[in-house]
């Protein structure tokens, strides 16, 4: 398994705080949250690619520029990074009404050029991009198959929704397969935690995300190991806020579950560190 990019949540921190438990679940590989790619920042200076790690990393980055693209994908490749991904798949409107993440559907042209790059810097079967189903419609990704076929691409991680869905609703399976059956390229599957048909030869792996954050708020632990989050956080951050802000995030995905769902009220209302912690115990 690969665990899903979540901003803000799978961040560099919370893989070094939980590797025993990302191991444990069985995960092998981790993509980064988006790294926005700009032509002159250098990508190593972003937190999340600083100091080694348990788990084998790929950067992901965000863009719609080729030649940002390839700014920072000389330099992680340098710095030893093996892997690289495009994101082509955030649902937000405020990012694909701007012609990136799921935008980057709408615009093959673009596109074309964003994988051209990454697989010429990478190397064949190196660069992989994740992306959805469509932005409005579930045949969208499905007609940009033989665009996708053209390139030595590592794989093709889809999140079977649409970006207009964003995280509610079902997974269009039947849609995902049919991708799936088209591509040349290894797909990789997102969504759901449930797994498509053992029948889709094709299909290489499963990227998890909400999943795995759900399970770690079900263990009897928990509490025990959002405490040690926060000490991490505490001693990565500067202030109060930033703790505060990263730590709701990720009990936020765990609101709705037995032993949280009364302790979130008073997480969410926490307004230092110190109250923070006391509504975790």
């Amino acid at each position: 398994m690969i665990l899903a990019p979540l901003r803000g949540v799978t961040i560099r921190c919370f893989r070094r705080t939980f590797a025993g438990e990302i191991a444990e679940a069985g995960f092998t590989e981790a993509v980064t949250p988006f790294i926005t790619a700009m032509q002159g920042f250098d990508p190593l200076r972003d937190r999340e690619l600083k100091g080694e790690e348990s788990i084998m990393v790929t950067p992901q980055f965000i863009s719609k520029d080729p030649v940002a693209l390839r700014w920072c994908l000389e330099r992680v490749k340098a710095a030893g990074y093996e892997t690289a991904d495009l994101n082509a798949g955030c649902p937000f409107p405020m990012v694909r009404n701007k012609g990136r993440g799921s935008g980057l559907l709408r615009t093959p042209d673009i596109l074309r050029l964003l994988i051209e790059t990454g697989c010429e810097v990478m190397g064949e079967g190196r660069f992989s991009i994740k992306t959805r189903l469509g932005v409005e419609r579930t045949d969208e990704l499905l007609s940009l198959v033989p665009l996708l076929n053209e390139f030595p691409l590592r794989h093709i991680a889809v999140h079977a929704r649409t970006a207009r869905q964003m995280y509610e609703g079902s997974c269009n399976l039947e849609a995902f397969n049919a991708v799936a059956e088209a591509s040349k390229v290894p797909i990789v599957y997102n969504g759901d935690a449930a797994i498509p048909p053992r029948r889709m030869a094709n299909v290489s792996d499963t990227m998890v995300g909400r999943a795995f954050l759900r399970c770690l708020g079900e263990r009897e632990d928990s509490s025990a190991l959002l405490l040690r989050y926060i000490e991490a956080s505490k001693g990565e951050l500067s202030g109060d806020r930033p703790v505060l802000g990263r730590i709701k995030e990720l009990v936020s995905y765990w609101k709705s579950l037995p032993y949280w769902r009364h302790r979130w009220h008073s997480v969410k209302l926490a307004r230092s560190v110190a109250e923070l912690e006391m509504a975790v115990r």
